[in-house]
């Protein structure tokens, strides 16, 4: 998965676990795509305290993920969906291949949620 995505991911999935300080440089950063430099000026630290607190917070966000895979859950249920949408608008399966298909998918997504 691209670096920038990822992150994303793990924000939306993990962001409210961070303090508000981490969160505005974190957002400003991956979402806003601010220099370093610029997230120093504004908020009266250095650049380097920048580039350490977003490495803190991708250790934690990604520390959250390790444990408790919500990410990588929602990616495999976001792909089972994916799978459904393509066999049920596939016009040369059969109505029984697309029940057991259906009933097998929505049984993987179950198992995840």
């Amino acid at each position: 998965m691209e670096k920038i995505v990822e992150q994303g991911l793990l924000y939306d999935f993990y962001g409210e676990l961070l303090t508000e300080h981490q969160k505005k440089i974190y957002e400003d950063v991956v979402y806003n795509d601010y220099s370093l430099t610029e997230i120093a000026k504004e908020n009266g630290i250095s650049r380097q305290g920048v580039y350490d607190l977003v490495r803190r917070c991708n250790h934690i966000l990604q520390g959250y993920e390790d444990k408790l895979h919500l990410v990588e859950r929602f990616m495999r249920v976001k792909e089972n969906v994916s799978r459904l949408q393509k066999v049920s608008a596939d016009p040369s399966v059969t109505r029984e291949e697309l029940v057991q298909e259906v009933g097998l998918l929505s049984h993987q997504i179950l198992e995840e949620l």
